[in-house]
């Protein structure tokens, strides 16, 4: 038997099993396709994440380096706003380097990473007396006979096989598997979310954001030599494709259907990711920014607390994982749901707010409380 299984290779799921593994676990994890792919999330994240991958992966993984944004109330040619750092503040990387990257540094901390293994069932087997309730507290320590059984087909299409182990780890992206199965609550929001990619190179410091989009944004991204990267989230009942037409289309960019990825954004952790002897981690728990629907750090950071606070033995220990996240993380999200109201802000008011406080920042693009920090202040002050 396994101490876990972890249903899901992308950056969540492949950080919990190599963290998990190099603490002597022993690990199996599910990845329904290939590593990486399909790429369905964009690879712009904060200068954090290099504290999340092996060593020396940063030369690997790195293909452009952002000091800051230009904000547009309007499309392409329209008036924008500068944002800006005297100094890096996120980076653009290889989105689908970063994910194989993570799966052999959990494959080399001793972890077994199965590809090609679609999850099709999951059952929590609680045991006996001392087991988890539905609540994933118990009465007493370890349930000899507690487990979970997870089936996937096998890669040949022909069968399915059943994994036993102590706990599931649900790292298994906003459309969870894990968490349908266990019945487990779903995130607030669902967002719409395409981007596609040109050949044009471009190392520019500055992404584009136009707050265009129905609740949410649309960006342009340089990735250096890698090409421009194109992208926009939409709130439900909105047609994502659409609009990314009309939005490429406005900056004059070519973009065929077959080249176009698209995903689900999930917005907003639910009351609770843990189960009798379950847990989600990441996209699959909501783990994600309210105002840029990125979720990599959050993620990873999560999955730090998880395979640092539960213990596959005894299920009471999953309620240790739900406070350590949230306090690491709750505060932040929950401003991030402030910061993404400003959005939908009737024009004139987005264009004064803009204008007003355009400039020099102070701010982390993952911790939005870094607004109110003494660094920032004094640079919008001045």
């Amino acid at each position: 038997m396994y101490d876990f299984v972890v249903v899901g290779a992308g950056p969540a799921g492949s950080r919990f099993a190599w963290r998990a593994a190099t603490a002597g676990r022993d690990v199996l994890v599910l990845e329904r396709g290939a590593v990486g792919r399909p790429l369905a999330c964009s690879g712009h994240v904060s200068t954090d994440l290099w504290e999340f991958v092996p060593d020396g992966a940063r030369e690997e993984l790195l293909q452009n380096e952002v000091s800051g944004a230009r904000f547009h109330a309007g499309g392409p040619g329209s008036d924008s706003h500068l944002f800006y750092s005297r100094e890096a503040i996120s980076n653009v990387v290889d989105r689908v380097a970063l994910d194989r990257t993570l799966a052999a540094a959990a494959r080399e901390a001793g972890a077994e990473v199965r590809e090609h293994h679609r999850v099709v069932g999951v059952d929590e087997h609680a045991g006996g007396e001392g087991s988890a309730g539905e609540s994933g507290s118990t009465d007493g320590g370890e349930s000899p006979n507690g487990h979970v059984a997870v089936e996937a087909r096998t890669p040949e299409g022909s069968g399915t096989e059943t994994f036993r182990a102590r706990m599931v780890a649900g790292c298994d992206g906003p459309v969870s598997r894990v968490r349908r199965e266990l019945d487990l609550p779903e995130p607030g929001e669902l967002l719409g979310g395409v981007l596609a990619f040109t050949e044009a190179e471009d190392a520019g410091e500055h992404v584009d954001v136009h707050l265009t989009v129905p609740d949410f944004f649309a960006w342009r991204i340089p990735r250096g030599a890698a090409g421009v990267e194109y992208g926009l989230a939409a709130a439900p009942g909105s047609d994502a494709r659409e609009l990314f037409a009309d939005f490429t289309d406005d900056y004059g960019v070519g973009v065929e259907t077959n080249d176009v990825c698209a995903g689900t954004i999930p917005i907003g952790p639910p009351e609770r990711v843990t189960g009798a002897r379950s847990f989600l981690v990441g996209d699959a728990a909501g783990q994600t920014k309210p105002f840029t629907g990125g979720g990599i750090v959050y993620g990873m950071t999560a999955a730090d607390h998880a395979a640092s606070e539960i213990d596959p033995r005894d299920p009471r220990t999953l309620a240790d994982y739900e406070r350590a996240w949230r306090a690491n993380l709750a505060r932040e999200i929950r401003l991030g749901r402030w910061v993404r109201r400003a959005y939908s802000l009737p024009g004139p008011i987005q264009r004064a707010g803009l204008a007003l406080l355009s400039g020099e920042i102070g701010v982390h693009m993952d911790r939005p409380t870094t607004l109110f920090s003494p660094a920032h202040l004094r640079k919008l002050l001045s």
